[in-house]
């Protein structure tokens, strides 16, 4: 049997795959070719990230696939209910990300509070003939410790980003608006589980009180913003905004408008509304930090997802 990990798939997961004698692919196939390919050359399951999209048009027209797989959390680039209405095994792996992207927005969330994202651009040019006037545009920096950390979607991710906010110090608050649990398991080196409550309020206790603001949300199914000018004007002024969940939850033109007023201080963005093309007056923009959607790249969740793919596939192709 083969399978075509078309957006790549951890050494640890081809390796146990293989050791199953299922054959797996990784060669990038581009979209308008699929179809063809994956008829042509007989893959029984596609893998995909966020790159490749699987809709309608694969499903309908691939009937030996068995099964998608998603290598993260969100699944918007796949028609998921489609394909499982069409008798296909439709999965993810919501948890083995929760971490890497939880470290990613606290880099962020510390980068904005000392400004050291714009400092790193600032120093090689400019370091050596103005360090006087650097070291002074960049001394107004605050610490985290006892400020409010509002995290917007509560589930793995966003209660693993709550741990490593507590263990800062930071005050923080959640909401969810499709569960009120806010129980916590933190891992403590050398301590063991510690269990926490975090205080789970409204949206607008959220936006209205929070220093720093973390959305964990998946893309809205209308495609609308989270985050727009009205949800903005109801923030405390100087709120620092962080997104590694997904493009356009904070609508990106607002948040131009907000940083360019002062609003909102900082911003912190990981993903974007026209990947892969972000718009370039938000990359150039002095008061942005970004990276290019790197929330889950780490080699080890990487592996983690890997292993968690092929233990899924091998449930589906070769059930006990």
């Amino acid at each position: 049997m083969k399978v075509l990990a078309n957006d790549g798939i951890s050494a640890a997961g081809i390796a146990k795959l293989e050791a199953a004698g299922i054959e797996i692919h990784t060669e990038f196939i581009p979209q308008d070719q699929l179809i063809s390919k994956i008829n042509e050359i007989g893959y029984v399951g596609i893998l995909v990230r966020s790159a490749t999209k699987v809709r309608q048009d694969i499903i309908d027209a691939c009937p030996d696939l068995k099964f998608i797989g998603r290598g993260g959390v969100g699944m918007d680039n796949i028609d998921v209910q489609y394909g499982r209405d069409k008798g296909l095994d439709v999965f993810n792996t919501p948890a083995a990300s929760s971490q890497s992207v939880a470290e990613l927005v606290m880099a962020h969330l510390y980068s904005l509070a000392r400004n050291t994202f714009d400092s790193n651009r600032e120093m090689p040019a400019k370091g050596a003939s103005e360090f006087k006037v650097l070291k002074k545009k960049y001394a107004k920096g605050t610490e985290v410790r006892g400020k409010t950390l509002g995290i917007i979607g509560f589930g793995r991710i966003g209660k693993s980003t709550a741990t490593y906010a507590l263990g800062a110090g930071m005050k923080v608050l959640a909401h969810d608006r499709s569960s009120s649990d806010g129980a916590v398991q933190w891992n403590i080196e050398g301590a063991g589980v510690v269990n926490i409550n975090v205080p789970m309020v409204s949206f607008d206790e959220i936006i209205s009180t929070s220093d720093f603001i973390s959305i964990h949300v998946p893309k809205q199914e209308n495609g609308s913003a989270v985050i727009t000018k009205n949800e903005i004007s109801q923030m405390k002024d100087s709120v620092c905004l962080i997104n590694a969940a997904r493009g356009g939850v904070i609508n990106e033109h607002d948040l131009i408008e907000a940083l360019n007023t002062g609003k909102v201080k900082f911003a912190a963005l990981d993903v974007f509304e026209n990947e892969p093309t972000p718009r370039e007056d938000l990359l150039k923009h002095e008061k942005l930090a970004s990276t290019p959607h790197v929330g889950a790249a780490t080699s080890e969740a990487q592996d983690r997802i890997g292993v968690e793919l092929a233990d899924q596939i091998l449930s589906i192709l070769q059930p006990a």
